[in-house]
């Protein structure tokens, strides 16, 4: 197996975040969906870091509890990537919020593929193959090995992909900058990040207007209208509409709330 060398204290941040690791479905939500757990697993690091930097602190703090969904297990990779980052942040300035920001965000889909086509589509299955026979016999060995392999496998991935983001983070920065490559690796990677949210918004924002409007012997379905001049208009509106209301400083929860209500009274009226 692969070999880490580290300082005590790295060792003993990368340990931290491992065991906060998995907290990443403890405190999963529909506003932030992993962020928060990404946001607790950063913290040892960025205590570390940022000791005798409040405000610094906070920034980061703050800038890992934004929206973040990957796989449990490469959730570990991105987070040990985003401590080497904030290293090179703190100790030599080479690196800015919002290049670590472009970089976690750009991530979230090719590391979740990943992961879900590996772990679950591969390892789970195997896991379930062996197991399935013994289970099916009443055997308890069954659930154990299921347990052992799909959980255990993973468990044993995320301690060392935490290891492999830092390690191959600190060199990849050192390698960037050398090569003069950070302003074009920054440009991609924002690129990326908003085609990935640009991707997420069209996949999951769904506004379900079902109002048709009557004019004499004439239906007009108002959805399809609004569809044949933009689609997806309505849904890239509303995601547009509350990212404003939140920089207004409105709560995501309240929102949330706020948008049950007029969905349920527009569905009253027949109108979604």
């Amino acid at each position: 197996m692969a070999k880490f060398k580290y300082t005590p204290t790295e060792k003993k941040i990368l340990n931290k975040m491992f065991w906060y690791s998995g907290t990443v479905f403890a405190s999963f939500n529909m506003v932030k969906m992993e962020g928060n757990a990404f946001a607790l697993t950063m913290s040892p690091a960025i205590d570390e870091l940022y000791k005798g930097d409040e405000e610094g602190r906070r920034e980061a703090l703050k800038r890992h509890d934004n929206f973040f969904n990957t796989h449990a297990v490469m959730f570990n990779f991105i987070a040990g990537l985003a401590y080497a980052m904030e290293k090179e942040k703190v100790e030599k300035n080479s690196v800015n919020a919002e290049t670590i920001e472009n970089i976690k965000v750009a991530l979230m889909g090719p590391t979740a593929g990943i992961g879900d086509s590996f772990f679950f589509n591969v390892v789970r299955v195997i896991a379930a193959g062996l197991a399935i026979g013994l289970a099916s016999q009443g055997n308890f060995l069954g659930t154990v090995i299921f347990i052992a392999l799909y959980g255990g496998l993973q468990g044993v991935a995320k301690w060392y992909l935490l290891r492999i983001g830092y390690t191959m983070g600190t060199t990849f920065i050192d390698k960037v900058f050398q090569s003069g490559l950070m302003e074009a690796l920054t440009k991609s990677a924002s690129i990326v990040g908003l085609t990935m949210v640009g991707a997420m918004v069209a996949q999951m924002v769904n506004v379900g207007l079902s109002w048709t409007i009557i004019v004499g012997d004439t239906s007009v379905v108002v959805l399809d209208t609004i569809n044949a001049i933009m689609p997806g208009i309505l849904s890239i509106g509303l995601v547009f509409l509350f990212v404003n209301l939140i920089k207004k400083g409105y709560k995501p929860i309240h929102l949330v709330l706020g948008l049950l209500v007029v969905s349920i009274v527009l569905a009253f009226l027949g109108i979604f």
